[in-house]
C-alpha cells in the first residue's frame, strides 16, 4: 500500500491529536463542577442539573470566537490567553441575561495538530471557565491540513447556562432614572483586531516595542486577556436582587453606545459622559496613527467592558461591591425618558475622555 494513501499524509495526525488530550487532561479536570457527570474522552459532556435548586430554571445558549485576535497569537507565538478571550466572549454574553454559565464545549479548528499549542489554547480555555465557574465538559479538536495552513487556527465556544424565569434581566426591567454603571475593560477585549492589525501594520509599529504612553511592549497589550465579569455580575444580583439590578450589557462589536442600547426599551435613551473614565492609552496610540474618534467608539470598547442599568439609589453600592472584588466600576451615565413612548432607544455619549 503506497504510504501517501494514509491519514497522516493526508494531513490528519491521529497521534499528535491524542497527545493533545493528554496535556490538557489536567486543565480540563480542573473546571469539573459536581454537576458534571463522567470525564473526558466520552462522545457527549453530561451535566446533571439539579432541578430541585430552581423554581422556574430558563436555560440560556451563547456562542461565540475570538476572532482575528488570533492572528496576533499566531504572528507572537503565544496561544495561552486567547482560550480565554473565547470563553470570556460567551460567558459575558450569557450573565448579561442574569444567567449563571453552567458549562462549555470549544471547537478548535487546525491545520496541524501540534499537542504542545492545542494544549495551551485548551488549557487558557480551562483558565477562563474556573474564572467563569464553568465547567469545561468537552470540545473538538479538527485537523484540516489540506484547507488551513499548518500554523492557523480557529476557535469557537457554546456555553450553557440557567436563570430562574422571573429573574431574567433586560430592557423589561430597565427605568427612567437608572444609573448606568460601568465596569472597566482589561484591553480591547476580542473586538475590532481586523481594524488593529491594519493600523499597526500600515504604521509598521513593532510589537515588541513599548511605545510612549504604554507601561509594556505593544504585543503585551493587544494580547491581553478578555476580562470575565460572570462571576462579579452574579454576586451584583445576588447582594441587591433583580429590583435593583435590572440588565447589563456586554461591550463588544459595535462599541459602548451600540451594545448599551441594547438593553434599553424603546421611550427610553442613556446620556454617558466620557468625562467619567480614561480613554485607554492603546487607543490613542491608534487614533494617532489615523483612527478617528468615531471609528474607534463604534471598533473597540474604549476602556468599558460590561455595564449595569441599576437602580439610582443603590448606583455607589453598586460600584462599591464591583470595586471590592477588584472589577474598577464608576456611575458613566443615566437612563432617561424620551419624546414618546414610541421613540427608538438611543444612547448618547456627551463630553471629552479624561
Amino acid at each position: 500500500m503506497s504510504s501517501d494513501f494514509t491519514y497522516a499524509a493526508s494531513g490528519v495526525d491521529i497521534d499528535a491529536g491524542e497527545r493533545a488530550v493528554t496535556l490538557m487532561r489536567a486543565a480540563v479536570e480542573r473546571t469539573n463542577r459536581p454537576e458534571v457527570v463522567g470525564g473526558l474522552g466520552g462522545f457527549a459532556g453530561l451535566f446533571a442539573l439539579d432541578t430541585a435548586k430552581y423554581r422556574a430554571p430558563l436555560l440560556a445558549s451563547s456562542t461565540d470566537g475570538v476572532g482575528t485576535k488570533i492572528a496576533l497569537a499566531r504572528q507572537l507565538d503565544r496561544h495561552d490567553t486567547v482560550g480565554i478571550d473565547l470563553v470570556a466572549m460567551v460567558v459575558d454574553d450569557l450573565v448579561a441575561c442574569g444567567a449563571e454559565p453552567l458549562f462549555l464545549q470549544d471547537y478548535v479548528a487546525c491545520g496541524r495538530v501540534v499537542p504542545q499549542r492545542i494544549a495551551a489554547i485548551v488549557t487558557g480555555i480551562a483558565t477562563g471557565c474556573q474564572q467563569a465557574g464553568a465547567a469545561l465538559v468537552g470540545g473538538e479538536t479538527a485537523e484540516h491540513g489540506d484547507l488551513m495552513d499548518a500554523d492557523e487556527y480557529d476557535l469557537a465556544a457554546t456555553a450553557v447556562g440557567v436563570v430562574e424565569a422571573d429573574a431574567v434581566l433586560g430592557p423589561e426591567r430597565v427605568r427612567a432614572g437608572d444609573a448606568v454603571v460601568a465596569m472597566a475593560s482589561s484591553g480591547f477585549h476580542s473586538n475590532g483586531y481586523s481594524l488593529v492589525r491594519r493600523v499597526v501594520d500600515r504604521a509598521g509599529l513593532d510589537l515588541s516595542a513599548t511605545p510612549a504612553g504604554l507601561d509594556r511592549p505593544l504585543g503585551d497589550v493587544l494580547l491581553e486577556p478578555t476580562r470575565i465579569y460572570a462571576r462579579d455580575c452574579l454576586a451584583l444580583v445576588e447582594e441587591l436582587g433583580v429590583e435593583t439590578v435590572h440588565a447589563y450589557a456586554h461591550i463588544t462589536g459595535g462599541g459602548l453606545a451600540g451594545n448599551t442600547v441594547r438593553v434599553l426599551p424603546d421611550g427610553l435613551a442613556a446620556e454617558l459622559d466620557r468625562g467619567s473614565w480614561a480613554l485607554p492609552a492603546a487607543v490613542r496610540l491608534l487614533e494617532e496613527h489615523g483612527v478617528p474618534r468615531t471609528e474607534s467608539e463604534r471598533a473597540f470598547n474604549c476602556g468599558v467592558g460590561m455595564v449595569a442599568a441599576v437602580a439610582a439609589e443603590q448606583a455607589d453600592r453598586a460600584v462599591a461591591l464591583l470595586t471590592a472584588r477588584g472589577v474598577p466600576a464608576w456611575v458613566a451615565g443615566t437612563v432617561t425618558r424620551a419624546a414618546s413612548a414610541a421613540t427608538p432607544p438611543e444612547v448618547t455619549l456627551h463630553g471629552d475622555y479624561r
